[in-house]
């Protein structure tokens, strides 16, 4: 188990491809803020909102000096799909063995009907220009996430 990320901590590197055929590490962000967001599977009701709530202010997050980078653990095939059927305009990177997960602590046990099981809580980092962590979101629901996560960038 990673070691729990609190705000001000220093960012764990990671190198992810992503759906449009490139590898984005950490420190291509280098300078700019990052919302780096987990998200539990490609074109599931929730996650689908979700990333059409950041694709929806992703010019408002550019003038806030940052990029948006959505992760799940599928693959760069199904982040493509998921990307082109919903008109999606933010970066997904596919992190398949599950290590950047980890690392940011988003790879907890979940309970579903008495049944348990692993799996992806949806979690938002604010990472500034230097690679510390901002802001951290656990648990996050999707209504107004997306923009108080702007609101939180542009206070940065």
């Amino acid at each position: 188990m990673a070691q729990e990320l609190k705000e001000g901590s220093k960012a764990p590197a990671f190198s992810l491809a992503t759906d449009d055929g490139a590898a984005r590490t950490l420190k291509d962000y280098a300078g700019k803020k990052l919302i780096l967001y987990f998200y539990p599977k490609d074109d599931t009701s929730g996650c689908t909102a979700e990333a059409i709530a950041f694709s929806g202010l992703k010019k408002e997050f550019e003038k806030a000096g940052a990029a948006v980078l959505g992760v799940s653990k599928d693959s760069v095939a199904k982040h493509g799909k998921f990307k082109e059927k919903h008109d999606l305009k933010v970066a997904l990177g596919a992190d398949e063995t599950g290590k950047t997960v980890e690392a940011y602590g988003a790879w907890v046990e979940k309970s579903m009907y008495g049944r348990k099981y692993m799996g992806i809580d949806r979690s938002t980092f604010l990472i500034d220009g230097k690679g510390v962590i901002r802001r951290i979101w656990r648990k996050v629901k999707i209504p107004g996430h997306a923009e108080e996560v702007l609101a939180a960038t542009k206070a940065l």
